[in-house]
Parts: C-alpha cells; sequence; structure tokens
C-alpha cells in the first residue's frame, strides 16, 4: 500500500524548551483509517496540527505523497475537538467557507455540499444556524465542511470528545458510513481506547510526554462494523492490548501481546518493526 502520510523522526519542542514529542515515526497507507491513541496532554493534537501544516516540526519530517509538509495544504481537510461553525452563517454557508477562502466558485461546489449534507442527514437543515442544531448535527456538519473540497486526507482531532455517549456511538458509525463511502485517509486522535478499536485499521499509541510511539497494532476486525461488535471476545482483546500499552509504559518497549486473534500478534509485531 502505498503511503499517503509519513512521518519520519519528528520531534517537537516549543519556545520554552518543553519537549512534546520525541521521534515519532509512522506511515500511514492511501485509504487507511489509523487512530492515534494516548493519555491527555501526550502530543497526540501537537501531532495532528504538524501534519495539517499548522504547526512546524522542530525535527524530522512529514510528507504527504511524498513532498514536505510546509504550510496547509488544499488535499487536507481538518475536523476539530470543537465544530468552530460561524454563527451568523447557515448550515450550508458554513460547509461552503472553506470554497470561499480557497477562492474556488460557489457555484461549482453548490450541489456537492447539498450532497454531503443529505449524506449525513442533514439536507433539510442547510437554511438553519448553528445555534439551532444538537451537538452531533454541529460535528456532522464540520465534516461536511472538511470535505467540501475533496481532501485526500482527513484529518480529526478527537471530534467526538464533547458528546454524550449515544450521540458517540451514532457518530462513530456516521463516521465509518462516510469513510466507507468516500474512503479517504483518515488519521484520527482519540483519548478513548474503544472508539480506536472500533474506528481503525490501525492503532499508534503515544506514551506521556516527550511522547513516542509504544505500540503499533493492526485491527483486523471484520467490515463493516456495527456496535454488537464492542460486546465480542475479539474486540476486548484489542482493548485490553491497548489499555495495557497506555498504562505499562515503564516496562520498555511495546506491551505484549496475548490472546489475540489467530495471525494477530505476527503482524502486530511486524507492524512494530516496520516503525
Amino acid at each position: 500500500m502505498a503511503e499517503a502520510v509519513t512521518i519520519d523522526r519528528v520531534r517537537k519542542v516549543y519556545a520554552s524548551g518543553l519537549e512534546a514529542i520525541r521521534d515519532v515515526s509512522f506511515g500511514v497507507g492511501a485509504g487507511e483509517f489509523v487512530s492515534v491513541l494516548g493519555p491527555s496532554g501526550c502530543g497526540k493534537s501537537t501531532l495532528l496540527m504538524m501534519v495539517a501544516g499548522l504547526l512546524a516540526p522542530s525535527g524530522g519530517e512529514i510528507r504527504v505523497d511524498g513532498t514536505p509538509v510546509r504550510g496547509p495544504r488544499r488535499e487536507i481537510g481538518v475536523v476539530f475537538q470543537s465544530p468552530v461553525l460561524l454563527p451568523w452563517r447557515t448550515v450550508l454557508d458554513n460547509v461552503l467557507l472553506p470554497i470561499e477562502m480557497l477562492r474556488l466558485s460557489r457555484g461549482d461546489y453548490l450541489g456537492r455540499a447539498r450532497e454531503l449534507l443529505a449524506m449525513v442527514k442533514l439536507d433539510d437543515f442547510a437554511g438553519t444556524l448553528p445555534r439551532e442544531l444538537s451537538g452531533g448535527m454541529r460535528q456532522r456538519a464540520s465534516i461536511c465542511r472538511a470535505l467540501i473540497h475533496d481532501p485526500e486526507i482527513l484529518l480529526m482531532d478527537e471530534p467526538f470528545s464533547a458528546l454524550d455517549a449515544l450521540t458517540r456511538d451514532q457518530m462513530g458509525q456516521e463516521l465509518l458510513r462516510i469513510w466507507e463511502h468516500h474512503r479517504k485517509t483518515v488519521i484520527f486522535v482519540t483519548h478513548s481506547i474503544r472508539e480506536a478499536v472500533f474506528l481503525s485499521d490501525r492503532v499508534f499509541v503515544m506514551g506521556q510526554r516527550p511522547a513516542t510511539i509504544v505500540q503499533a497494532l493492526p485491527v483486523t476486525l471484520p467490515r463493516p462494523r456495527r456496535l454488537d461488535i464492542e460486546e465480542t471476545d475479539d474486540f476486548n482483546r484489542y482493548v485490553g492490548v491497548l489499555r495495557k500499552a497506555i498504562y505499562s509504559p515503564s516496562e520498555g518497549g511495546p506491551a505484549p501481546l496475548p490472546n489475540l486473534p489467530p495471525g494477530l500478534r505476527r503482524q502486530s509485531r511486524r507492524s512494530e518493526t516496520a516503525e
């Protein structure tokens, strides 16, 4: 699988001298859904913002389709923790905002905006202001906004963290449906272990600051996935492995991989070696 994003020995040190990230390396294949998992404050969002070109790394290099990232790129869409919808603009106008910022023809993208809103079941709310929407509806609108210019890569920074548990489950299913339809390359930042397993092809675990990758775990659960997969033994084995990787960083090296589905131990070890 060709790499859409390559993170090569990336380091981030702030002006204060705080080292947030140290020597992080991994690649993301085209059309792959990967999650970056770790405790709060470990540098997950910092890493994502460097991939987006909104922060510059202090060392190493990030490449998109082989080209170094030096700033924001049109082929990258970003969904933030908060929907950040402009309160005076309708849902449709918020979705079309990137088109205006890129100085593209609004008329050329109006049909696509309406198609995206229909896909996330917001077509009846196109003329509504954000304050009239629920939190989940606002986040769906922000996903449409990130997709409006058809980026190859979608970066998502804990987009469901402020939602209640039921809405978060619904949004996870909705996101997978969108991903299966568009097959974008997705890097999804989260601190929810179960969310990472449910959504991902692979999960990268970051340790405490200065953060490195302490586990790279392929998730071979069948797709399409429904919420009832979370009740299976295989799902919960993945959860156990990732929990150990997060809460046992002092043991040195990746967490062991006991009792995983057949063949997964070998695949995961190969993935770690490649990193």
